[in-house]
C-alpha cells in the first residue's frame, strides 16, 4: 500500500467514521429516513474499519491468530444483550414517563450530542467502577485477558458485564 493511502486511512479513519458516518446518520435520522439505512449504515461502518484494519494493522501480528472463532462468539452474544436492551428502552419509556424531561424542543443534532454526553457518562463511571469494586471486576476482567488488539476482540467481555 502506498504511503499516502497509508497516511489517508490511518489519519481520515476517525474523522470518517465520527463525522462522515455519525453524521450521515443524524441527517438520515432527521429526514425521516427508514430506519433500515441506519442498519445499512452501521453495517457499511463495520466493514470499512475492518478493511481499514486489515489495510493498515496497528501492529501487522495482531492480524494473526486462532482466537477470531472465540471472539466472533462474544461479539454475537453480546451485541444481541446490547441491541435486546436497546429495543427495551421505548418500552420503559412507556411504564416510567420522564414527565417532559428530555428536551424534544431542541435541534436534533442537540439532542444527539446531549445523548452521547449522558451514554458517555454511564459508561465510563460503569468502567470506572468495573475496575474498583472486586465484584464487577471479575466479569470485566474477561474484557482485559485479551492477548492481542484487533475491532472484533474489543467487544469481548462477560454477558452479565
Amino acid at each position: 500500500m502506498s504511503t499516502i493511502l497509508t497516511g489517508a486511512v490511518r489519519y481520515g479513519y476517525a474523522p470518517l467514521m465520527l463525522i462522515g458516518v455519525n453524521g450521515a446518520g443524524i441527517a438520515s435520522a432527521a429526514a425521516g429516513a427508514s430506519k433500515l439505512w441506519l442498519l445499512a449504515l452501521l453495517g457499511a461502518a463495520i466493514g470499512l474499519s475492518f478493511t481499514a484494519e486489515a489495510a493498515v494493522p496497528y501492529r501487522t501480528d495482531w492480524n494473526t491468530g486462532t482466537d477470531v472463532g472465540r471472539d466472533a462468539t462474544h461479539s454475537a452474544v453480546n451485541e444481541t444483550l446490547i441491541l435486546t436492551s436497546v429495543a427495551a428502552i421505548p418500552a420503559l419509556a412507556a411504564l416510567i414517563p420522564g414527565n417532559g424531561a428530555w428536551p424534544h424542543h431542541w435541534p436534533l443534532p442537540a439532542e444527539v450530542v446531549l445523548a452521547v454526553i449522558i451514554a458517555d457518562a454511564g459508561i465510563t463511571l460503569v468502567h470506572y467502577a468495573s475496575h474498583k469494586i472486586g465484584a464487577l471486576w471479575r466479569f470485566h476482567a474477561v474484557h482485559h485477558s485479551v492477548k492481542r488488539m484487533y475491532g472484533l476482540n474489543g467487544l469481548m467481555k462477560h454477558p452479565l458485564h
